[in-house]
């Protein structure tokens, strides 16, 4: 191997990593996050030996931000040490950097490829838990390989708006995500998980309405067909979400109180990293159900009161900026479909977090980070004077 081969052969092998991680996202969390680290060496490699300027999407510098607000708040913790160690999740906001760079142009696609392909293979392991190993009620939900059902629901719903913008906007090879997509829906109905129920409707609606408002007319097909062929337990849950009386919506209304009180106590600085489950019995509201809970199940509340107003105007100011980029990267054509899947990863995960903490959730981070970058890194052609000039 000659020293010419050396950067060229270390950048396949950086974002052969990225793909792994990216893969594995879906079915182990600890493999992923290995890989991660191994494509962020190979990337700060390749940026030092190439003298690049390191260059990111806008939309970073306020996740940079709200990862440095996070550290004020750990610092103002009840508990410093456990809001820190909670906090190492901001790592994993270099997967923009990363991304960025390593799945420059037409990689972006085989990322989304990839993306698309495994989360196929998560919705089949999690249709044969639900019909073969009983994992077909509130108490057992199908969880894929990720060990709890929210994560996996959460993943699916990215996947669901991924495949549906590769569907909608790019005519070419559309046989296979045409195929899985019917899989996919199938799993994320048999989770059981109405949040994201909630987020893959109003990502797909999104779409829909970005392609043709007419094609907003599916969405009642597809329910009547879910309401006509699922089983009984899947239809009772969908009309829980409408009822005031369900324990679990009780217990989210009286999580909402709960987290304005922090709010009202801790304005600044919040309770701290991980510290909501600390003081959730001194907070608790009388109207809860459940004694304790790991979050308040609601993204905005979540960041107000654990990291406190200035990291949840941060958050905000990210969301906006991530939207203005997709929109605009929509509207130029070449990556449509990247941007279209981008937008809807950005749709689910706010209706979604209405009622879920996804944000904080890792695997459902870095597969979110890594949708909203790809429509920018196919933007760029990946080489060294193209990034010299991106930085």
């Amino acid at each position: 191997m000659t020293a010419s081969d050396r950067p060229a052969r270390l950048d396949t092998a950086a974002f052969a990593c990225l793909l792994g991680a990216v893969a594995l996202v879906q079915f182990s969390i600890a493999a992923a996050e290995i890989l991660l680290v191994l494509a962020g060496a190979g990337w700060l490699a390749i940026t030092i030996g190439r003298r690049e300027r390191p260059s990111v999407p806008a939309f970073f510098w306020p996740l940079a931000a709200y990862a440095a607000w996070t550290l004020v708040s750990v610092a103002f913790s009840s508990n410093p040490l456990a809001s820190l160690s909670d906090s190492r999740e901001s790592l994993l906001f270099l997967t923009v950097p990363v991304a960025y760079r390593l799945a420059a142009g037409r990689r972006a696609w085989t990322v989304l490829d990839v993306i698309i392909s495994v989360g196929a293979i998560s919705a089949a392991v999690g249709i044969v838990q639900y019909g073969i190993l009983n994992y077909d009620h509130l108490g057992q939900r199908p969880q894929g390989t990720l060990g709890h059902y929210m994560t996996y629901s959460g993943t699916l719903m990215l996947v669901i708006g991924a495949t549906a913008a590769r569907l909608v906007f790019r005519k070419e090879n559309r046989a296979w995500p045409a195929l899985v997509m019917p899989a996919l829906l199938v799993a994320l109905a048999l989770t059981f998980t109405r949040s994201a129920w909630v987020g893959a409707c109003v990502a797909v609606g999104l779409l829909f309405v970005l392609k043709d408002f007419r094609l907003l007319a599916i969405l009642p097909v597809v329910a009547a067909i879910f309401f006509a062929l699922a089983p009984q337990t899947l239809t009772s849950r969908v009309y829980s979400m409408f009822s005031l009386n369900d324990p679990t919506n009780r217990d989210r209304m009286a999580m909402m109180r709960e987290g304005l009180h922090m709010i009202r106590d801790y304005p600044l600085t919040g309770v701290g990293p991980d510290m909501v489950i600390q003081r959730y019995a001194e907070y608790r509201d009388a109207g809860a159900v459940e004694a304790i809970n790991p979050h308040l199940h609601n993204v905005p509340l979540q960041i107000a009161a654990e990291r406190g107003l200035p990291a949840l105007a941060i958050w905000l100011w990210f969301i906006v900026m991530t939207v203005m980029a997709l929109w605009r990267s929509f509207q130029a054509g070449p990556s449509r479909a990247l941007a279209a899947a981008g937008l809807a990863a950005v749709a689910a995960m706010l209706s979604a977090g209405l009622f879920e903490y996804n944000f904080g959730d890792s695997e459902f981070l870095v597969l979110f980070l890594v949708l909203i970058t790809l429509p920018f890194a196919a933007a760029r052609n990946g080489t060294p004077a193209a990034s010299a000039r991106a930085g």
